[in-house]
């Protein structure tokens, strides 16, 4: 082990630190977790669909009708409020961050300090830890049996042993030891920085609830403006009346904008963090909110998730005819010789006093070899760690074996002590006595079976992937309640030809997991059509966590663990997964009920904009119309509606979801603005009658929607509809001139709108259910 004494000379003094931070020699901070308040703004202002909405009011505003401008308030405010959220939302997250930044042990004027990433200049010192991520570039001064994992970098797996005068490079990590590096190479001017940091950026950039919506909008992008051309191009040669026909295309072009649907999205996510946020849980990205919603697998390492992974030793077993106390000194003696930091030899070390040995070779604990050992000057060799892989070729008594897996089987971890007068070997140690077991038990999280049962009731599927022995995981997995626990395979068992397809299918406890083969088995989950997610603690953790649709760390975990996972859970406290499962689960459900609203307007807005080129009529409706009907029945009721509980398991039918709603209910739309356009040309009806019939017409489909999609309805969301329900009402009745419709109370309209109104509902009904739920779900929206 490195003393640090001998190395506090290295580092550098304030005098040396502040010339290089003068000359720009200073490393980048990491990168952000949020978008700055520039780019948040920036992203939610210049948006297509703003700037289409400021392209059409600057023509309304040509025609002197400055009331049709009122569409542009719903659209400003939805902006405004979309900003306030995802600013609330990232103040949150980033202050949040800041307690799971990296530390690093920096040597400065002979004395170790604790330095966050972008504090470290070229020169400094740092000192790292099993566990650590290599912030910067550089080139080891000393090493203690570091290992040292670059498959961020080159893409293999095994462990690099790394001695003094080798280079190290950011984004690769320690997986034992312990080094002294000088740094090299800090910022811009490594480009395995760039790596790095690609490396540790969300897997999932986007989401793939906005990546629907993005679709639609792509596909509106060809529509609107051809057919608002259209549109004009037709009012002018019927009617060369310049003012009406802009109007009218204004209108058509306002409706087929669905401006909130991604704004909303993207709220409903920032809430969604900033919820998480005050149940201490960090969102390292908004999309992974929706991507642990969507997990249908959720495998576990048991260590730290389903236990505290708060260790003791129960019981230390001589398996010799030396005294007890020997055997203690002997294992009390490894331990502190070899001074690794992992639970085992932290609770190892609490259970023994402190015994100094000079030693002439040390190997440090790693998840490849799951043992580590020590060769003293007196030539006795100690290794300590999993049975099965201390020995090669030498087989253990049958009663040793029997007495290890009847410990294993009640539960404990249970660890070989082999010792001889024989030197250290890298990977095997067959020249070695068995002298002791050591029985290690790990505390049950206090509320993991109720955690389980939850998430069993959510149809989630627990897997646990560990590597302990399968029989100590397995009898640990059936405590906390997790189904079909019995059965479990030894990992270790299987060669690099194993069919990870039929294991997946088999087992549900995986011990004496490599961390590649926890790698292969979530892939091989995934393969099988499932969403997978990942939680763990460790180093040894961290290529699973990096494979899996979303990872959960714990706070107490290992810092290069944190680095790469989705959420950090800063209590530590699994029961947490709850939250955020449900957290999701509201976002996506909420978002795919009221995306149905959006679109229904953006329908019959297309298909009433197309039929009207060819009508020799003006469009049903003039901009300023269309503003109660997108503030009562859409605007305000989605924004409202998207805050709601909903934890229903999520499923992967958004788009047949939303057109069960979306396409009847703007097909009732299109059906009553035809027969409204027919019976104004039969009956000869003026233009105002004509639009307020349909205004309120596509008011009461409207609501008529919002009441489906919030089924079954309670007080609170019949209360809400209720409401804007009666100030739509009103608008007809008291402000009637401002959006240029006619009062309800006049017999003239009083014939057309009754007959017209208490048809809607049952035609809404008629059509949801006969093209929605027969017709429309059948076919493949994908």
């Amino acid at each position: 082990m490195i003393d640090n004494k001998q190395v506090a000379h290295l580092g550098l003094s304030k005098q040396e630190v502040a010339t290089r931070i003068a000359q720009h020699q200073q490393n980048t901070p990491p990168k952000p977790l949020t978008r700055s308040i520039k780019r948040i703004i920036s992203d939610n202002t210049l948006t297509l669909f703003n700037l289409v909405n400021l392209v059409i009011g600057l023509f309304v505003f040509y025609t002197g009708s400055y009331l049709d401008l009122l569409f542009l308030f719903p659209a400003f405010f939805n902006t405004v409020i979309g900003i306030y959220q995802e600013v609330r939302a990232k103040r949150a997250i980033d202050s949040m961050s800041l307690l799971t930044q990296e530390n690093f042990q920096v040597i400065r004027d002979h004395q170790i300090i604790a330095l966050h990433q972008a504090d470290i200049v070229l020169d400094d010192v740092l000192i790292l830890h099993r566990g650590d991520s290599v912030p910067v570039d550089g080139k080891v001064i000393a090493s203690s049996n570091a290992e040292v994992d670059e498959s961020q970098l080159t893409g293999e797996t095994d462990a690099i042993l790394k001695q003094p005068e080798d280079a190290v490079y950011s984004g690769s990590f320690l997986l034992s030891g312990q080094l002294v590096v000088k740094v090299t190479a800090v910022g811009d001017q490594s480009f395995v920085s760039k790596l790095s940091n690609q490396a540790k950026q969300e897997k999932r950039e986007s989401s793939e609830l906005l990546n629907i919506i993005n679709r639609i909008i792509k596909i509106l992008t060809f529509v609107i403006i051809p057919v608002g051309i259209l549109l004009f191009t037709s009012a002018q040669l019927h009617r060369g009346d310049l003012n009406r026909s802009i109007l009218s295309s204004a209108a058509a072009m306002i409706g087929m904008i669905p401006e909130g649907l991604v704004l909303l999205t993207s709220v409903a996510l920032a809430v969604g963090a900033l919820n998480l946020s005050k149940r201490k849980v960090l969102v390292r990205s908004l999309s992974a909110i929706e991507s642990l919603a969507r997990v249908d697998t959720l495998c576990l390492d048991k260590t730290g998730t389903i236990t505290t992974g708060n260790l003791n030793v129960n019981k230390i077993i001589n398996l010799t005819s030396q005294a007890q106390t020997e055997i203690t000194n002997t294992i009390a003696k490894t331990i502190y010789a070899l001074n690794d930091d992992n639970q085992t030899a932290n609770a190892l070390k609490n259970f023994l006093s402190p015994i100094k040995a000079d030693t002439v070779a040390t190997i440090p604990f790693s998840s490849q070899r799951k043992w580590s050992g020590a060769t003293f000057t007196n030539g006795q060799s100690v290794v300590i760690g999993a049975p099965e892989f201390i020995y090669h070729e030498r087989t253990l008594a049958p009663e040793l074996v029997t007495k290890i897996t009847d410990f294993s089987k009640t539960g404990y971890r249970v660890l070989l002590v082999a010792a001889g007068q024989v030197p250290l070997e890298k990977k095997f140690n067959d020249a070695l006595t068995p002298i002791a077991l050591v029985l290690i038990t790990d505390e049950l999280r206090p509320n993991a079976a109720e955690t389980f049962a939850y998430l069993r009731a959510q149809q989630v599927t627990i897997k646990v992937i560990s590597g302990d022995s399968p029989l100590t995981v397995s009898n640990v997995a059936s405590q906390a309640g997790i189904p079909n626990a019995e059965q479990a395979i030894d990992m270790s068992t299987q060669t690099e030809t194993a069919d990870y397809d039929r294991l997946v299918q088999k087992y549900t406890v995986f011990g004496r997991v490599s961390p590649l083969q926890k790698k292969y088995l979530i892939t091989a989950y995934q393969r099988a059509g499932h969403t997978v997610g990942m939680t763990g603690d460790g180093v040894n953790d961290i290529l699973a966590l990096r494979q899996a649709d979303c990872s959960i760390a714990m706070a107490t975990g290992s810092e290069s663990t944190q680095s790469i996972a989705d959420f950090v859970l800063l209590n530590s406290d699994f029961n947490a997964m709850i939250f955020v499962l449900n957290e999701g689960r509201r976002v996506i459900n909420n978002v795919e009920r009221v995306a149905s609203l959006y679109l229904i307007k953006t329908i019959y807005s297309v298909i009433l904009s197309v039929l009207f080129i060819f009508f020799n009529s003006d469009y049903p409706y003039q901009p300023r119309q269309l503003t109660p009907i997108n503030a009562l029945t859409v605007g305000i009721p989605s924004f409202l509606l998207a805050l709601e509980p909903n934890y229903q398991r999520v499923k992967k039918r958004f788009m047949r979801n939303v057109m069960e709603t979306a396409l009847p209910g703007a097909l009732s739309v299109v059906l009553y603005a035809v027969i409204i356009h027919i019976f104004g040309n039969i009956f000869n009806l003026p233009y105002t009658m004509t639009a307020t019939l349909t205004v309120l017409m596509t008011g009461i489909v409207g609501f008529s929607a919002l009441a489906a999609i919030s089924w079954p309805l309670d007080r609170g969301k019949t209360i809400l509809i209720c409401t804007l329900a009666l100030i739509f009402i009103g608008i007809f009745l008291g402000f009637n001139h401002i959006f240029k419709l006619q009062s309800l109370l006049s017999w003239s309209m009083f014939i057309y709108y009754v007959p017209l109104g208490l048809s809607a509902v049952p035609v809404f009904i008629l059509m949801r259910e006969v093209l929605g739920k027969r017709i429309f779900s059948r076919i493949n929206w994908r």
